[in-house]
């Protein structure tokens, strides 16, 4: 990640590019860098941030994609953002739509790929073998089509963040926030265009969920990457930039 991580008032984001706000939220167990190629690609046109979200910050007891939902307002209202599209990987997907369901009138639009909030088949509720590389490797390998893509420094980044012990407890509390708080019922309060980015061999949150999310939300488009899996910005980059532009430039007409 070559961009300046800022740091005030407790936040810690990336902030690069100037115009139309893009927000960009990651995933139970992603980075800021995950994010890489769509900053580079945008960032000439919009205005693109990404803040750090307080996985592993926040009291136990409160732990949860609610208590993120909050921090992305507060982030929202100490940035003074408004009429943004709010774009979610995984969990940060499950936050977003949290987050526009409690704060309407702040986000104009929503992107959401490979998010949980009805499905997802993770890691589950334990960590069996967890000192174990390999089975690290083999389960950050799952999340994609390709497992090359799974290169040795994510598969690092996750094995330590698995293996320490204050961190490895909230994000089991975070995955089982995410279980319990189903979208289900709430997806059709949703009223804002949603751009559905989907790997077509994403094995977490399989395609059936993406065709759920897109029957549910009243205004929803849904778009395919084929030869990828949960993580379509990281795998199919050049796809993934496509797809999105597309999806704001409809928004501009």
């Amino acid at each position: 990640m070559d961009f300046v991580l800022k740091e005030q008032n407790g936040f810690s984001y990336i902030d690069e590019g100037e115009g139309e706000v893009l927000l960009l939220l990651h995933g139970l167990m992603g980075a800021l860098s995950n994010w890489d190629e769509t900053v580079n690609y945008f960032k000439p046109n919009y205005r693109v941030i990404i803040p750090m979200l307080p996985i592993y910050d926040l009291p136990l007891l409160t732990t949860g994609v609610k208590s993120v939902s909050k921090f992305v307002h507060k982030f929202v209202k100490y940035k003074k953002l408004k009429d943004f599209t709010i774009i979610g990987n995984s969990l940060g997907g499950h936050v977003g739509l949290i987050y526009v369901l409690a704060h309407p009138g702040f986000a104009k639009a929503m992107v959401l790929t490979g998010s949980s909030g009805l499905y997802e088949n993770a890691f589950g509720g334990t960590f069996p073998r967890r000192e174990s590389y390999d089975f690290v490797r083999e389960k950050v390998e799952f999340t994609f089509y390709d497992p090359k893509t799974a290169t040795k420094e994510l598969v690092d980044d996750v094995f330590k963040t698995i293996n320490d012990r204050h961190r490895v407890v909230r994000i089991l509390a975070m995955a089982r926030s995410a279980i319990r708080h189903n979208m289900k019922d709430d997806l059709h309060k949703i009223h804002i265009p949603v751009g559905l980015i989907w790997g077509k061999n994403d094995k977490v949150t399989p395609p059936e969920v993406a065709v759920e999310f897109h029957e549910m939300l009243p205004k929803s488009d849904l778009v395919w990457i084929d030869h990828c899996g949960h993580a379509p910005m990281m795998e199919q980059p050049a796809e993934f930039n496509e797809a999105l532009k597309e999806f704001l430039n409809k928004q501009k007409i």
